[in-house]
């Protein structure tokens, strides 16, 4: 739930402004930071469950920073599973 800036009251959802003193709800909830960016996008690729967990945080706050760690854990995921099938192939012909 979000709480008026003002005087702290908790917000029905959809509000427009506050029930209690009237201050209008900010709607736009996209961080000023976000840019996304490769680094985020490599944290993902490197450990995909921290991009995996940062992008379901972030999915509304910091939709472009969400966009670069979920496309860099699918890439490292993606990755490593065919980096583990190859090496299991590998392993069974070398047997």
């Amino acid at each position: 739930m979000a709480f008026c800036k003002k005087c702290g009251t908790e917000l029905e959802l959809g509000a427009t402004q506050c029930e209690k003193c009237g201050t209008p709800v900010q709607t736009n909830r996209v961080s000023v930071n976000d840019q996304g960016g490769f680094l985020w996008g490599l944290l993902g690729f490197c450990i995909p469950l921290v991009g995996l967990i940062l992008f379901l945080i972030w999915k509304d706050e910091k939709p472009n920073t969400a966009k670069s760690l979920i496309t860099g854990a699918a890439i490292g995921f993606a990755l490593g599973l065919l980096g583990g099938i190859f090496n299991a192939f590998a392993l069974a012909a070398a047997m």
